[in-house]
């Protein structure tokens, strides 16, 4: 049986909850074998980041050009990319694949949850003007929205009228992650040729992880390359997501404590 092949296109997080370390980690619990290509190096844990050195861009170049030529890529994801220089490489990368490409999963990494900017300035209007038109699904969290719109979401209510706006406008699927509302319910909204369609879990209250949005889209990219409809992928993400928060590992810490997502476990989903 051939081995499914993801790829994440991400910045490497030190503390390993999230970035291409999550995305690794994702993937193996579904079976699905990680190829990786590293934007940035992000020196960062649970609510802090310290600083972030962006790879060069001839080395960017070279890891996607080895990674989707020598691999049979099933779907790939992109996180953290930080520049328009790094949009436009990966989206000419992607352009110039042969015959069919693969299913690409664009998680806009622009905020971590401490608040930290990670993108530049230019980055945003490279995302809207290129990327989103090449995504087979972009995974907004309600920052990450407000930025692409130009308003914060408040509720489930402007959270559908934004979706059906964001499809309207960049004519390709989203799924618009409502985690941030803090409700008692988890609420996120995919919307595509098909419709809206909601899917919700319990929100867990009391937990300062970070990550998330890079599992939940890594956990849709392998359940892609595994071949399944994009409902069933982001139905079987959503309840891995919500499993890796309830059952999160917890340390003290001289600097507090700190909470980090578990990834995989024994019975695999």
């Amino acid at each position: 049986m051939e081995t499914r092949v993801a790829v994440s296109v991400a910045g490497s997080d030190n503390s390993g909850g999230a970035g291409i370390q999550a995305d690794l980690k994702t993937f193996t619990h579904f079976k699905v074998y990680g190829v990786t290509v590293v934007t940035c190096v992000v020196a960062e844990v649970p609510g802090k980041v310290l600083s972030i050195q962006p790879v060069q861009p001839g080395v960017i170049r070279d890891q996607l050009e080895v990674s989707l030529s020598y691999f049979p890529v099933g779907s790939i994801k992109t996180g953290m990319l930080y520049d328009r220089i790094n949009i436009d490489l990966f989206c000419d990368a992607y352009e110039a694949i042969p015959d069919r490409q693969p299913f690409l999963v664009v998680d806009p990494v622009m905020i971590a949850s401490s608040g930290h900017s990670l993108i530049q300035p230019d980055a945003v209007e490279r995302y809207k003007a290129r990327l989103f038109s090449l995504a087979n699904l972009v995974t907004p969290n309600l920052d990450e929205a407000a930025v692409v719109l130009g308003r914060k979401l408040n509720s489930i209510r402007e959270m559908r009228e934004a979706a059906f706006r964001l499809y309207e406008q960049y004519r390709v699927p989203f799924l618009l992650k409502g985690g941030h509302l803090r409700t008692d319910a988890a609420t996120d909204l995919l919307i595509d040729s098909d419709g809206l369609k909601e899917f919700s879990e319990p929100y867990i209250h009391g937990l300062s992880t970070h990550g998330t949005g890079c599992t939940y889209s890594a956990a849709i990219a392998a359940n892609m390359a595994l071949g399944l409809t994009l409902y069933d992928a982001v139905s079987r993400a959503k309840k891995y997501v919500t499993h890796a928060i309830a059952d999160s590992f917890r340390w003290a810490s001289t600097a507090g404590d700190i909470c980090a997502l578990r990834h995989f476990w024994t019975e695999c989903a």
